[in-house]
Parts: structure tokens; sequence; C-alpha cells
């Protein structure tokens, strides 16, 4: 069977839990805020399976999990705090993931076209990728500019096959999450999995992505699968 890399011409990236592990930065932002509005601050643990969908609802489940329940004002000041603070210190203690630079490296030298598909906001998207030392390898990097723009939101996969000029089909998204998967399907890209982000413990396997990796590096070996009715390939390091 041939390679999914040589069935593609594009391999778009989720960020945070896919290429960088961010929830250290985001929860220590995110303890900074409770403490300053008088909250009780989250241990790690809790931080990685509230990240999701946006800071607006990061900021939201962060108040819930803390004991907190929201007015519409006193989240909204919650969420400028948080969007202070975190601008501050992106890239900390963040890090990126094993194997993410090779893997960059390997793709483009394979000549394929590298985007970044994120719901994270475009200045904290492009700081973050910017401070980590990675943005050189990326041809577009796209952030929703409205709510309804966000993953499982097809958008930003429409428009990245857009400015890079292949049809959805060519394109391969690598994410942590069901939105990834969600997003993927609805844009009619192949779609891989990784079993380290921040998926909130969701069951990766029934949502059918073309294949599921616990490291970057692996995608460059997986087959091309049927596109419906199989399970998803889980690779063997």
């Amino acid at each position: 069977m041939p390679k999914l890399i040589d069935c593609v011409a594009a391999v778009s990236f989720d960020l945070d839990g896919t290429l960088i592990d961010t929830a250290p930065d985001l929860g220590a932002a995110a303890n900074m805020m409770l403490v300053m509005l008088g909250g009780r601050p989250l241990t790690d643990d809790q931080i990685p399976g509230l990240i999701g969908a946006g800071i607006d609802e990061f900021v939201k489940r962060v108040l819930s999990a803390s004991g907190v329940t929201p007015d519409a004002r006193l989240h909204e000041t919650a969420a400028t705090l948080f969007r202070n603070l975190y601008g501050q210190r992106v890239f900390q203690r963040s890090r990126l993931y094993p194997d993410v630079v090779m893997t960059l490296h390997t793709l483009r030298r394979l000549g394929l076209t590298l985007c970044c598909v994120t719901n994270k906001e475009r200045k904290f998207s492009h700081a973050l990728l910017e401070l980590a030392g990675i943005s050189g390898f990326f041809a577009a990097v796209l952030s929703p500019a409205r709510p309804e723009d966000r993953k499982p939101s097809p958008s930003l996969l429409y428009s990245a096959c857009s400015q890079i000029e292949i049809e959805p089909i060519d394109m391969l998204l690598v994410g942590d999450s069901r939105t990834d998967i969600q997003a993927a399907h609805a844009a009619g890209c192949r779609v891989v999995a990784v079993d380290y982000g921040y998926h909130r413990d969701q069951p990766l396997e029934e949502l059918r992505p073309d294949a599921i990796v616990s490291n970057l590096k692996e995608i460059m070996e997986l087959s091309v699968r049927p596109r419906s009715g199989t399970r998803a390939l889980r690779a063997i390091p």
C-alpha cells in the first residue's frame, strides 16, 4: 500500500496539544487570573482537560473548575485579564513535543507544504510559533477571525487549502482532539490523531481518524487505508 504522506500535497498541524505542550503556561496564567479574582487555583492535572475551543471557553471552564459561577461581566473581566497574563508568558514553560522539529524538517524536505491550523488567537499563535523556533516551517498559519470559524468548523481548513491552492482531499490534518477530527471530516481532508494531547480522555478511535499515532514521526510510515467502514490504524513505534 502507498504511504499516506505520498498521497497528499500538504500537512496542516493543530498547535496546542499537537506541536507544543502549552498547558504549563496556560495553567500558570489561569491560576494568576484566579488568584487576582479571589478564586481557588487549579492543579496542573486539571488544566489539559480544560483546553480547547478558544480562550473564552477555556476561561469559562477554568472559572467553573475553580468553583466560580461567572456572570457575563465577570467572565469578560476574567477573559481580558487572562489574555494580558498569558500574553506575557506564551513560551516560558511550554515545550515542543518529541521529534516535532525532525518531523517538520523531513516533511518539508519531501516537498510537502506545511500549515498550522489552530483555534488559538492569532496574536498568541504567531508569538508561540516564533518563540518555539518553528514559525519558518509554515507556509500559512490560520487562526479564526470569528468564533464560528473555529474547528470543528471546516472554515480554517478550506482557507488553508485555498491559500496554497490544493483540494481538501490533498490535505492531511494532524491534531489531538475531537474538534480536529470533525473539522477534517467536514472539510473532506485526511486526518491523523495524536494520542498524547488534550483530547479530554475522549475515545479518538471511535471518531475514525485515518490513523492514531503516539509520536509525530510515525506519520511518515503510515499506509493509506480505505476512507470509510474500517477502524483507524494505530501506528506501532
